[in-house]
């Protein structure tokens, strides 16, 4: 099996997709595992977001930079340390003695998983050449996503019943050592022919300004919002935030290319991707601890609940891909943040006695919306732009998506701490979550006239002509 045929070619797409599929997979399959988890480490609500948000939040921060280190040490070299990382994350993570131990963990699978998906996506766009080709094994490649949100609450709650929550982890280490095998077998090696400069003041800057912002939302409820450490930690946000600015608009190859958010479909992409994420994360984080704690379901039933909004997602996902490329965003777009925002709004009512068939439509329909938001959110990311930018650009959009869920899962779990009941928090957070789909319908009708277009356009043409000098 090489690159030089097409049977190669997807052979190693196939090895690609299930690496990725493990780490796509250890969000879905972890939420599922969360109340057993708490009573099993006698964790709290904030232990079990920085279960969650341990792995999302590296993720985020550490993205770009995992892209940029394989297109300069070797893509599959890259690939290969990424892999390593991720399995001995999850071997700690399955021996964890306690709540810290494991976010600790936690940590180290999401490095794995910072150098795997971008790298991984680079592989694919190297290795096929021709454009029908490489079109075919996008398509596959995004449906991993679907297929990884509809396998995970199942096997985790499986595994979590017939074995223990410490096995979600354990099954990652067989798809890890095959991938390790394969990959150093038949994956090509390549770099970029001129990878973009280093960025570290950059990359520490948005670790900071992530970071403190993540721990000021979770920790908040905790120390008290006007406590001496939270108000610190939003000051050191906000000085990391304008260094950030200035720093990175003076950089002639910056890590975070700030005049893309000229565009206002760029921008107004960043920010949908962001809210909907959001809602999604808070989605998952929710549901499982609300039907196993309110509804007294088992690991495996709460999966199977949450299966209608994995297969939503599957099928919305390719029919929104054909609605852009034929009609434009728009619709997807008004459909997705409406659908979210109805679901949103009557889960806020969800009580111990509402019909589980009821949730399940509620559920799917969620799904559906999701599903149908992503593919215009990565097309106006990437449209407009120089194709040269049009990788970057994606980088910038991926990193909004963790982000988004890091926040949802941080907003969702200090609401659930600060409600005097289970319900009444459950119901807030929905609330969170209805506002901010709102905003997707909002720039759904705004960001998608012939005038933001042609704005976006203008932006690209001045990308390539606007000098930049060196910061001193």
């Amino acid at each position: 099996m090489g690159a030089g045929t097409a049977r190669g070619r997807f052979g190693i797409l196939a090895i690609l997709c299930s690496s990725i599929l493990v780490v796509a997979m250890d969000n879905t399959i972890v939420n599922v595992a969360l109340p057993v988890i708490r009573t099993d480490l006698d964790a709290s609500i904030n232990g079990l977001q920085w279960t969650i948000d341990s792995y999302t939040l590296v993720i985020a921060c550490f993205l770009m930079l995992g892209g940029a280190t394989g297109d300069r040490l070797g893509r599959k070299r890259t690939f290969l340390a990424g892999l390593v990382l991720f399995g001995l994350g999850s071997l700690l993570c399955s021996v964890a003695p306690s709540i810290g131990w494991l976010v600790a963990a936690r940590i180290v699978q999401a490095l794995g998983g910072a150098m795997l998906n971008p790298v991984a996506m680079s592989i694919i766009t190297n290795v096929f050449a021709d454009p029908g080709e490489r079109a075919r094994a996008i398509g596959v490649w995004g449906s991993i996503v679907g297929i990884s949100l509809g396998v995970g609450p199942v096997l985790g709650g499986v595994l979590t019943e017939s074995i223990g929550w410490r096995a979600i982890f354990w099954v990652n280490v067989p798809v890890v050592v095959a991938a390790l095998a394969l990959t150093a077998r038949y994956v090509p090696e390549s770099r970029a022919p001129h990878p973009r400069r280093p960025d570290p003041v950059g990359q520490v800057l948005v670790v900071v300004l992530l970071g403190s912002a993540v721990t000021a939302a979770i920790e908040g409820q905790r120390l008290g919002w006007g406590s001496p450490a939270i108000l610190g930690l939003a000051g050191l946000g906000g000085l990391a935030l304008l260094a950030l600015i200035r720093w990175e608009l003076r950089r002639r190859e910056p890590l975070v290319e700030l005049r893309f958010f000229r565009s206002a479909p760029f921008s107004s992409a960043t920010i949908s991707a962001v809210c909907g994420l959001a809602a999604f994360g808070t989605f998952l984080f929710l549901s499982p601890l609300y039907l196993q704690d309110e509804r007294g379901l088992s690991a495996l039933q709460s999966g199977l609940m949450l299966l209608p909004a994995a297969v939503a997602v599957t099928i919305a996902a390719p029919l929104s891909g054909r609605l852009v490329a034929t009609r434009g965003a728009r619709i997807p777009l008004l459909a997705a943040g409406i659908s979210m925002t109805v679901v949103a709004v009557l889960l806020t009512t969800a009580s111990g006695a509402t019909p589980l068939w009821m949730l399940a439509i509620a559920y799917g329909v969620f799904g559906l919306g999701f599903g149908l938001l992503n593919p215009p959110v990565t097309n106006a990311a990437v449209s407009g732009m120089p194709r040269s930018q049009a990788g970057v650009a994606a980088a910038v959009a991926s990193t909004s998506r963790q982000v988004g869920q890091t926040l949802g899962v941080a907003v969702a779990g200090s609401i659930l701490a600060a409600a005097a009941t289970p319900l009444t928090g459950y119901a807030t957070a929905w609330w969170a979550v209805a506002g901010g789909t709102t905003v997707i319908i909002a720039l759904a009708i705004l960001a998608t006239t012939a005038r933001a277009r042609a704005g976006a356009e203008r932006v690209a043409r001045r990308f390539a002509d606007e000098p930049l000098t060196e910061p001193v």
